[in-house]
C-alpha cells in the first residue's frame, strides 16, 4: 500500500469521524468549533501527552484547586460553585490516589483528562474552572510544582547519602592507601580521605540543588495563554496557595520558560558525572583487591563461574553520558523557539522525568555500594611503596633549610640510585644517601614511615587524621542542616 493511498484513506476516515461528531477536535475540551475535520489517528498519537504527563496528576489537581479558589475570590464563580468544584476535584484526586481513574479516548493530556472527569462528576459547573486559564500556564505550573517536589525529595536523598557515608568514613579513618595521579602511585593517604574526595563534589552538587530550587519555585498560574488573565485573578494568592516562593514577572515568558528544566538537566549531568568518577575509582580499587564490592551490587558471568562483575558501578558510570545527551538535546529544542508557547515544549517532560528517576536510582545505588563495600586494609597497604615517600625525602631537607627545587633534584637522584641498583629506595644506607648529599643525617631513616607521612599533611583539607575528621564533622553538620 502506497504512502499516498494510506494518507488519503486516513483523511477520508477523519472526515467521516467528524461528520459523526467524534474525534479529538469535536470533543468538549478540544479546539471545538474552529475545526471541521477529524484528526488523523496518527496525529492523535503524535500529539497526545497523557501517556507520560499523567505523572503530574496530583500537581494538576492542586493547581486547579487553587485556581478554583482564585476565581471564587474575585467573584467569577459563586461560593457555592467554588465549593462544588473543590468537592469534584477532591473526588478526582481520590480516584487517582486509589488507582481507579480511567483515562478515556480524547484525553489528550492530564489537564483535559482531569477536567473531563470533573465535568462528568459535577456537571456544567466543571466547565467554569478553566475561565481565564490556559493549558499553557497550567502545564507550566504543573511542571514547576512537580519538579520542585522531586528536587526536594532528591535533596533529602543526598542528605542521607552524605550523612551515612561520612559516618562510614569515620569508621575507617585509620586505614591507609595509595593516592594516585595519572593512575601512577603518588603519595600515601587515608582511605577515608579518598572517599571524602568523592563526597565533596556531591556536597557541592547538593548546594547547587538548593540554589536552583527557588528559581523553579515561581508561580506562572494566572498568565493565561500568553497575555495575562482577563479577569484580574490574584496571582500572589495563587502562589501562596500552592506554596510557591513568588510569581513569574512576565506572562509571555511565564508560559514558555523552561530554564528550570534545563537547569535540572544540567545539574543532573554534573551529579552523575561525579558519581561516574566515583564508580570508576571503585572499579579500579576493586580490581586491585583494595575493596570488596558487596554481592548485592555485582553479578556473575554466564560463562565464567569465577567472575564477579561490578555491574552496578558500570551502569552508574554509564548514566552520565545519557544525562548529558538529555541536557544538550532539550537545550537544542529551545534554542530556536519564538515567543510564546509552542508545542515543542511538550518535549521537556520525558527527559525531565527520566532525569529525576535516574538521579534517584543512582543516588540510592551509590549509597548502597559505599555502605556495603568492605575495604581490605592489607591489600591497600600492599599498594603503598617506599618510592611514594620521595617527596617526604625532599621535604626532610627543606626542614633543614635547603631550597625545595634543590631538594627535589637530590631526592630524584636517590630514586635513580635505587633504580640503578635494583633495590627499594628505603633500603639505601645512610652512607649512600650522604654520598648524594652530606646534609642527610641519621634521622632521615624516619622518613620511611607511611603513617608519619600522612600525619605531616596537617593543613585544612589534608590527609592527616585530624584534618580528615574535620572534613567528616563538617559534612555531617551540613547534611543535618538540610
Amino acid at each position: 500500500m502506497s504512502l499516498v493511498f494510506t494518507l488519503l484513506t486516513r483523511h477520508t476516515l477523519c472526515n467521516n469521524m467528524s461528520s459523526q461528531g467524534t474525534g479529538a477536535r469535536g470533543g468538549l475540551f478540544g479546539a471545538g468549533g474552529r475545526f471541521k475535520g477529524g484528526t488523523d489517528p496518527i496525529m492523535e498519537k503524535f500529539n497526545e501527552s497523557i501517556s507520560f504527563d499523567k505523572r503530574m496528576w496530583a500537581q494538576d489537581l492542586k493547581g486547579s484547586m487553587a485556581y478554583a479558589k482564585g476565581i471564587t475570590k474575585i467573584g467569577i464563580i459563586t461560593e457555592e460553585e467554588g465549593a462544588q468544584l473543590q468537592e469534584g476535584l477532591d473526588m478526582v484526586y481520590q480516584e487517582w490516589a486509589d488507582g481507579t481513574f480511567e483515562i478515556k479516548p480524547g484525553d489528550e493530556d492530564i489537564h483535559t483528562a482531569n477536567e473531563r472527569r470533573l465535568t462528568e462528576l459535577m456537571g456544567p459547573v466543571g466547565g467554569k474552572l478553566h475561565t481565564g486559564r490556559s493549558r499553557n500556564d497550567q502545564v507550566a505550573t504543573d511542571t514547576r510544582l512537580w519538579l520542585v517536589d522531586a528536587e526536594r525529595d532528591i535533596l533529602n536523598d543526598l542528605a542521607g547519602l552524605l550523612s551515612a557515608c561520612a559516618e562510614y568514613a569515620k569508621e575507617h579513618v585509620d586505614i591507609l592507601m595509595a593516592g594516585y595521579t595519572h593512575l601512577q602511585p603518588a603519595q600515601p593517604i587515608r582511605f577515608s580521605h579518598w572517599l571524602l574526595s568523592h563526597l565533596s563534589p556531591i556536597m557541592r552538587d547538593t548546594q547547587r540543588l538548593t540554589e536552583i530550587i527557588p528559581r523553579a519555585n515561581q508561580c506562572p498560574l494566572g498568565s493565561g495563554a500568553l497575555a495575562g488573565n482577563a479577569f484580574g485573578v490574584d496571582r500572589e494568592f495563587l502562589a501562596a496557595e500552592l506554596g510557591f516562593d513568588g510569581v513569574t514577572p512576565n506572562s509571555l515568558d511565564s508560559v514558555c520558560d523552561r530554564d528550570f528544566v534545563v537547569e535540572f538537566l544540567m545539574w543532573s549531568t554534573l551529579l552523575l558525572t561525579h558519581l561516574s568518577q566515583f564508580a570508576e575509582d571503585v572499579i579500579i580499587t576493586n580490581l586491585l583487591k583494595g575493596v570488596d564490592v558487596d554481592d548485592a551490587y555485582a553479578t556473575g558471568s554466564s560463562l565464567m563461574p569465577q567472575k564477579k562483575n561490578p555491574d552496578a558501578l558500570e551502569i552508574l558510570r554509564g548514566k552520565a553520558g545519557v544525562a548529558l545527551g538529555r541536557a544538550v538535546g532539550f537545550t537544542a529544542t529551545l534554542k530556536g523557539l519564538p515567543r510564546a508557547y509552542n508545542k515543542d515544549l511538550q518535549e521537556d517532560k520525558i527527559p525531565l522525568f527520566q532525569a529525576v528517576d535516574t538521579v534517584k536510582d543512582c543516588v540510592a545505588i551509590a549509597t548502597g555500594v559505599i555502605l556495603t563495600m568492605k575495604p581490605n586494609p592489607e591489600m591497600l597497604m600492599k599498594a603503598l611503596c617506599p618510592e611514594m615517600l620521595a617527596t617526604d625525602l625532599a621535604d626532610y631537607l627543606v626542614r633543614k633549610g635547603v631550597p625545595f627545587r634543590e631538594t627535589h633534584h637530590i631526592s630524584g637522584a636517590c630514586v635513580r640510585l635505587a633504580e640503578e641498583q635494583g633495590v627499594s629506595i628505603d633500603t639505601l644506607t645512610l652512607e649512600q644517601l650522604q654520598e648524594i648529599d652530606a646534609r642527610f643525617e641519621e634521622d632521615v631513616m624516619q622518613v620511611w614511615d607511611y603513617e608519619a607521612s600522612v600525619e605531616r599533611k596537617s593543613s585544612i583539607g589534608g590527609t592527616c587524621k585530624k584534618s580528615v575528621m574535620k572534613q567528616i564533622d563538617d559534612m555531617t553538620a551540613y547534611a543535618n542542616s538540610l
